[in-house]
């Protein structure tokens, strides 16, 4: 008989028992593996929303905040900047390039964002990988829009699609897709009206929005993913926007006309961020004028200057201190699993006292009953691993779907292979100390008087 053969059966022989203890260092293995994966996936998700600016202008309250409103569509930036003041900051430095943005409609829960043509032909959602297209082709005109990916999958939009965006956010992102009625239809007449008034009555509060139906915009792009946040917006040029919102203030002073390019006032042309680049040398991504840059921006009060890479640091450090809570927690779960294994082992030697006293008389010497019982203790934490690691797998799959459907993040579920086998080894290693006390037990076991007759 070999010592894996006797291993196996003692392992069958306290099933439940057995199986238990591998639940348990299984659930601890889950925990370590999600926390470290979540933790590693959210730093890169947030690193690629950043793109390659190196600034981020706007009137937000703090840099933190501008980051996670202007980048990553938390919530809309409540305070427009002027255009002339993006004017001035186009000369302010050697920009290889600045982005205008604005934000604050959206369609069916995904944002809109209203930029210019430079937004895809100079900003990079990745360091030195441009925009792709999976389909289509680029904005040139009012009342276009390109998709993101996430947007396209999660709305079902594709090229040639119809549809009005709803001015707010929130529980009003229910943008409503323009497919035209057959002539003569009324129930069409209807409807609409309906959901005017239906509109009208959510156009007050934090959370309100109403459809901008006077303007039918037309897919004409999709975008191939990017990894990043952009992945689920719908971007439009900034011209459509400024002219929805000229057509509002039209109406409060009495005119129903629609608005064209021609009607656009200053009062019309408000944006709500800037995307920043300096001219680096080749090879180069930060240049030495950026701290100057940075301070002299920094000098007007009237806006908020960010560094999104510091900013998305700071992030880290913040929620870095609750991953440490978490993974502490997960290190006691872990180490109370090891605690299982050595009682389990340990109650178990009273009923394998006779089985080790004969093991001893047909020639197994201490330290091979000794290393019987480690190698019974490692193989427990072995399986518990493997357990472990497949509903880890399943555990990030559920928490990066969590993470996407409540804060709009997109996050790689891949488990690091570092990690995977730090947390393996780790488990066995500790497996096989928890044994060492029943070992010991078993070392000890003395070979007459577990041999005397039962009864």
């Amino acid at each position: 008989m070999t010592d894996w053969t006797i291993i196996l059966r003692s392992l069958q022989a306290r099933k439940f028992s057995t199986l238990t203890t591998i639940v348990t260092v299984a659930v601890a293995v889950a925990m370590m593996l999600v926390l470290v994966t979540m933790r590693e996936a959210g730093k890169k998700a947030f690193e690629r929303g950043c793109g390659d600016m190196h600034l981020l202008v706007s009137a937000d309250a703090s840099p933190l905040s501008s980051v996670l409103n202007g980048v990553f569509y938390a919530n809309p930036p409540r305070r427009p900047l002027p255009w002339a003041r993006f004017e001035a900051l186009k000369t302010s430095a050697p920009w290889a390039y600045a982005v205008p943005i604005q934000q604050g409609d959206s369609f069916k829960g995904q944002p809109v964002l209203a930029t210019n043509a430079d937004f895809f032909l100079k900003f990079k959602p990745n360091p030195n990988e441009p925009w792709q297209l999976a389909d289509g082709r680029f904005f040139n005109t009012d009342f276009e829009v390109v998709v993101g990916a996430d947007a396209a999958r999660t709305t079902g939009l594709r090229v040639g699609s119809k549809v009005y965006l709803t001015h707010g956010t929130g529980m009003s992102r229910e943008g409503i897709p323009a497919d035209p009625e057959p002539e003569g239809h009324d129930d069409h007449a209807d409807h609409a009206d309906h959901d005017h008034d239906h509109d009208a009555k959510h156009v007050e509060g934090d959370h309100s929005g109403h459809v901008h139906r006077d303007f039918v915009y037309t897919v004409v792009g999709v975008l191939k993913p990017t990894g990043g946040s952009h992945d689920r917006a719908l971007i439009t040029n900034l011209e459509s926007t400024w002219i929805i919102h000229a057509k509002e203030r039209l109406e409060k002073a009495g005119r129903h006309e629609k608005p064209t390019p021609a009607d656009l006032t200053d009062e019309d042309r408000k944006i709500t961020g800037v995307y920043l680049r300096l001219i680096t040398r080749e090879g180069s991504d930060t240049p030495a004028n950026l701290p100057a840059v940075f301070d002299s921006l920094r000098r007007d009060t009237s806006v908020t200057v960010a560094a999104p890479f510091d900013e998305i640091r700071t992030l880290d450090v913040i929620v870095g201190n609750v991953n440490r809570v978490f993974i502490a927690v997960a290190g006691a779960v872990m180490l109370s699993s090891g605690i299982a294994i050595m009682l389990a082992l340990y109650n178990s030697m009273e009923q394998r006292r006779r089985q080790i006293a004969v093991l001893r008389v047909l020639g197994a010497s201490k330290p091979r009953i000794f290393g019987l019982v480690v190698t019974e203790s490692a193989i427990i934490g072995l399986l518990g691993a493997a357990a472990g690691i497949a509903l880890g797998f399943a555990g990030a799959i559920v928490a990066a779907a969590v993470m996407k459907d409540k804060l709009q993040l997109l996050l790689d579920p891949s488990i690091p292979p570092r990690a995977l086998v730090a947390v393996a080894l780790a488990t066995v290693l500790l497996a096989a100390a928890a044994g060492v006390v029943p070992a010991f037990a078993a070392y000890r076991t003395s070979v007459a008087r577990n041999l005397r007759p039962i009864g």
